[in-house]
């Protein structure tokens, strides 16, 4: 019997994946790339935004893109707790999910920002009032 990895990974307001069976994970870390092997030590890395690859015991391999956050390993359990993740076992289609997921954040940025130069406005013309008056 193969020694098998447990990967979590954990967004700010979900689990995203919870998945035993895991042979290899390799992840991209600021200190550079890796190869996570249920044999590996312990350890804690900063992860910036990429791609994470595991294999299952089936020989399937997945990718998850991920944004910026932590990585934990402790015994046979790799721990991830990032900002947000996308995946699938098609590079071209997680590719094509990140730009349109990317596109829906720079549209919501964009709306947020013209909400908040309204209020600041707002604010500005209501305190002039203020002082004048």
């Amino acid at each position: 019997m193969t020694e098998e990895l447990r990967l979590k990974i954990l967004l700010p307001h979900s689990i995203f994946l919870e998945e035993e069976g895991i042979t290899n994970v390799q992840v991209e870390t600021t200190a550079g790339s890796y190869g996570f092997f249920p044999q590996r030590l312990d350890c804690v890395a900063s992860i910036p935004p990429g791609v994470l690859t595991y294999i299952t015991t089936a020989g399937k391999e997945y990718y998850v893109a991920v944004d910026r956050g932590l990585l934990v390993k402790a015994g046979k359990t790799i721990s991830l707790a990032v900002r947000n993740a996308i995946g699938g076992t098609d590079l071209g289609e997680l590719h094509k999910s990140i730009n349109e997921k990317f596109r829906k954040l720079d549209d919501l940025e964009q709306e947020s920002r013209r909400v908040m130069s309204y209020l600041e406005t707002g604010f500005v013309r209501n305190f002039e009032k203020l002082v004048t008056d």
